[in-house]
């Protein structure tokens, strides 16, 4: 995991939640307030997912070794996914039952200042965790929108702490919302709608990181970019006559295999292909650098129908 970017982001937010967490809690225990201790687990669940990147982060770095000779890159996207859990099972689902409990069983607000300045204190720096996501995510998104980055990011920690960041503000808006109307009208009920709110919320977020790290775990090819850029150097060497067959499949974020069929010449020697095949594995690593395990078999092109068994991908040098 890059030090320069997902690590700062993570550290960022760890060390915010952590703080805000303990605030929030006390400020639970003085006020009575459910709204804040939803968001007290909230911020709780936040800190834990957070060490879980980071404990994921430090586990994917792990050498390849006999059992697990791919290495352990996707170490990464397992933590990311129970990161997911746990915000669903431990953040959304208890603040549900606490939004529940209070509907059930109200009681008035005590030192009712208390929540309003811990969740004003919160925001802030909430809001400096999420400057924070944003920037480092700038540096590896590109011109892709915010929604194609979460989606489509192979490396699972920024578009983590973004959601949970951005969770953490939208529930903050909830409880101040819920706090503010219960002080406003002395009806607790409005504190357990904002509980169950961020409960809601929680869920939802939940959900989505649960759908993206588990397309990440099953396995995913290239990006279209990338994907071009391999095709393109390989149809670019002139030794090669078709690109036949080709496939890749990230086995970490910073780490892409490649495996592709190429047609050489039937009359080539041995050593000639063996050279070609070295020049073009350095090729595609120089073009896409997350190459770094790459599997060429050479072949002898013949029409489609005859003896190879695949052939999308397929680009004949000197067709019509």
């Amino acid at each position: 995991m890059s030090t320069t970017g997902g690590t700062r982001a993570i550290i960022a937010a760890l060390l915010a939640n952590l703080g805000i967490a303990i605030t929030k809690f006390i400020a639970f225990l003085f006020s009575g307030s459910s709204s804040m201790l939803a968001e007290s687990v909230h911020s709780l669940a936040d800190t834990g997912n957070q060490g879980l990147l980071l404990l994921g982060g430090r586990k994917s770095r792990k050498r390849a070794d006999a059992a697990h000779p791919f290495g352990y890159g996707r170490e990464r996207y397992v933590y990311a996914f129970v990161v997911s859990i746990i915000l669903f099972s431990v953040g959304g689902v208890f603040s549900i039952y606490e939004g529940i409990d209070k509907l059930q069983h109200p009681h008035e607000l005590e030192v009712p200042w208390l929540p309003i300045l811990v969740l004003s204190v919160a925001i802030v720096l909430e809001s400096f965790s999420l400057r924070t996501a944003i920037k480092e995510s700038n540096h590896v998104r590109g011109k892709q929108g915010w929604v194609s980055f979460i989606r489509h990011a192979k490396a699972p920690e920024l578009p983590v702490v973004l959601l949970e960041d951005v969770a953490a503000l939208t529930g903050l808006v909830f409880a101040m919302f819920g706090v503010g109307l219960t002080i406003l009208t002395g009806n607790s009920a409005w504190d357990a709608i904002g509980t169950l709110a961020i409960g809601v919320l929680l869920i939802v977020v939940a959900v989505v990181l649960g759908i993206e790290t588990k397309s990440l775990l099953v396995g995913e090819g290239a990006g279209s970019r990338d994907a071009d850029k391999i095709r393109d150097v390989i149809n670019a060497n002139t030794d090669v006559e078709a690109l036949i067959h080709i496939k890749t499949l990230y086995l970490g974020p910073d780490e892409l295999l490649v495996a592709a069929k190429v047609a050489f010449a039937a009359k080539s020697r041995l050593s000639d292909v063996a050279t070609s095949i070295n020049t073009l594995e350095a090729a595609i690593r120089a073009a896409v650098p997350v190459a770094r395990v790459i599997y060429i078999e050479p072949d002898v092109y013949q029409a489609p129908g005859a003896s190879n068994p695949t052939t999308d991908s397929i680009v004949i040098k000197g067709a019509d």
